[in-house]
């Protein structure tokens, strides 16, 4: 980059040699020159003409590769940082302030590297440079074309303070108009169920109509700036055409002094009018490395200990020892979503959790893997603090199915073993048959069958048996289960609950429970209730003896959905 510039600010220096020579040429001609008076003069133009054309050749070839390299490195360090924060980061971000700051912003940060810092450092010292070059000429010319630069700068320093404000409303604009493509197109069965194609249309047109609005207002600013940029260089170059004449018939200029003087504004023309677009592209690039620098300064809040401890001989005993947590923008009056769980998972043991909605059971299963962090107490695998395990040894041995099964594009094997690729066809197909995914062998290709976005080409209880197929391939020693069976048909559900009860007779099993008919895949049940277990036992046990377990059960339908016909009825015991 720094060799870049050097060969930028070469390419101008070589060009403002030329009207030297064209001073001598002209005076020579003026003098009557033979032929082999001018010819040094003339090869010389031409030598340096050349020299030029090779310097801003040798400029590009410079400084195109390592700018690509910068803003590959800078895209790999932000994918990076966005898979190392957590859940709670992206649940405040939307996709599409993400997805602007890792192409559009970088894309912009590149181009400034590689053509506008060059260009505004090596313009910049050539106009500092062409004006004492006219000062040789004749000091009255060098001053005017100082003096006439001042309004162009103070200009400059305002247009800055402006344009910096307007550009990072347009790049903010830009990545909500981003998630609002992202967010319709990902929905767009879901708008188009509804009818509602015409209402996200006029949305859109908003959101696009707001981006123009303030373009156009980056769009006047800039133009306000090319009025002093075009406008004071021309009136500086009339003014120089009076004032040079009136020294050449006073004999204080030469003719071919004249001349070179044009010559040499003419190469300090380009420098001084790319300084509005340089500038504004600057400001653009600033505003970019604020937006990058957002996401990667945000604090990675769940990290790897130092001195990371390991697992020697994983059992699977998982314990949940007076566990809080709370939601860092909760209101402070409000008490912790749980607030003191207590709940232990004897190694090959599986425990159905179940509670209201909203009571916290996917955020108990969340803390089991780190996808958050308990803000009190602590949780246990085999006796060690999962804060004291790295992240990724942590996951390989919790496998977790959510109920929203998330698929990638990539074919179905692929998609199966993203946990543990190195698993045999044997343990492949297995989950497969574990989780009833064998229609995937009807698929066109098999198992090399590419899956749509997200997976949204399969069904949604397709989708949900490959995501626990997945679970189940990666062989844990503790599977977490957040209610993966919600969109199975009765009788689907019924076979996989089946196949399951052999997976989970040597696995530890935390399983959400929204309907009855998975309570009874658990060995035994824990009730959430008020943020706390308030009850552990058999669901036969619970049910005799437990009111609010009774009301909670009798509140799901078959397909697990909450039922609104009898409110609860406070039963007094005797």
């Amino acid at each position: 980059m720094i060799l870049g510039t050097v060969t930028a600010l070469a390419a101008h220096m070589f060009a403002l040699t030329i009207p030297q020579f064209l001073s001598a040429l002209v005076n020579r001609l003026n003098d009557n020159g033979t032929f082999e008076a001018l010819l040094p003069a003339v090869l010389a133009v031409l030598g340096f003409g050349l020299l030029e054309a090779v310097m801003v050749l040798l400029r590009r070839w410079l400084v195109l590769t390592p700018g690509t390299h910068v803003e590959a490195g800078m895209r790999r360090t932000l994918y990076a940082k966005l898979q190392d924060l957590p859940v709670a980061f992206h649940d405040k971000w939307p996709s599409g302030q993400l997805l602007s700051r890792v192409t559009g912003d970088l894309s912009l940060i590149r181009r400034w590297l590689s053509f506008g810092l060059v260009l505004l450092v090596a313009n910049g010292l050539t106009i500092i440079i062409g004006i004492g070059v006219l000062f040789t000429f004749h000091w009255i010319l060098g001053l005017l074309f100082l003096l006439t630069s001042i309004p162009i700068w103070i200009r400059g320093y305002r247009f800055e303070k402006q344009y910096h404000a307007v550009a990072r409303v347009s790049q903010d604009q830009a990545g909500d108009l981003a998630t609002s493509i992202e967010e319709s197109v990902h929905g767009i069965r879901v708008v188009k169920a509804f009818g509602r194609s015409g209402y996200f249309a006029d949305k859109f047109a908003m959101d696009a109509s707001n981006l123009r609005s303030t373009e156009m207002k980056k769009a006047r600013l800039i133009a306000n700036i090319w009025i002093y940029l075009a406008l004071i260089p021309e009136f500086a170059v009339g003014l120089s055409l009076l004032i040079g004449v009136w020294l050449v018939s006073t004999g204080e200029l030469t003719v071919g002094g004249l001349v070179a003087l044009f010559a040499t504004t003419t190469v300090l023309r380009w420098p001084t009018e790319s300084v509005g677009f340089l500038l504004s592209m600057t400001l653009d690039a600033k505003t970019a490395v604020e937006r990058f620098f957002e996401v990667l300064d945000a604090p990675v809040e769940i990290t790897d200990p130092a001195k990371a401890k390991t697992i020697k001989k994983p059992q699977g005993r998982l314990v949940f020892k007076d566990v809080h947590f709370r939601y860092a923008d909760a209101p402070e009056d409000q008490p912790d979503l749980l607030n003191g769980v207590n709940l232990v998972l004897e190694p090959g043991e599986s425990v159905a959790l179940i509670g209201i909605t909203g009571c916290g059971k996917s955020t108990l299963t969340a803390l089991s893997t780190r996808l958050y962090e308990v803000t009190g107490g602590s949780v246990e695998l085999d006796g060690v603090d999962i804060r004291d395990l790295n992240r990724t040894e942590l996951r390989k041995h919790i496998a977790m199915a959510f109920e929203d099964a998330t698929l990638f594009s990539a074919n179905v094997r692929d998609n199966v073993l993203l946990g543990r690729p190195n698993a045999t066809k044997k343990e492949l197909s297995q989950a497969i048959e574990i989780a009833q995914a064998q229609f995937v062998y009807d698929l066109p290709e098999g198992l090399d069958t590419r899956i749509g976005e997200e997976g949204l080409s399969l069904s949604g209880g397709q989708r949900q048996r490959l995501a626990l197929a997945r679970a189940v391939a990666s062989k844990p020693e503790v599977l977490v289960l957040d209610d993966p069976l919600s969109a199975l048909d009765v009788d689907t559900e019924a076979m996989v609950e089946d196949a399951l009860r052999t997976v989970l007779k040597s696995t530890t099993a935390l399983i959400v429970a929204h309907r009855p008919s998975t309570v009874q895949l658990a060995d035994k049940v824990a009730l959430l209730e008020d943020g706390k277990i308030t009850a552990i036992g058999k669901h036969s046990e619970l049910l005799a003896t437990n009111d609010h377990y009774r009301h909670v059960i009798s509140s799901l339908d078959a397909d697990g959905n909450e039922l609104k016909s009898k409110p609860r009825k406070k039963v007094t015991k005797k």
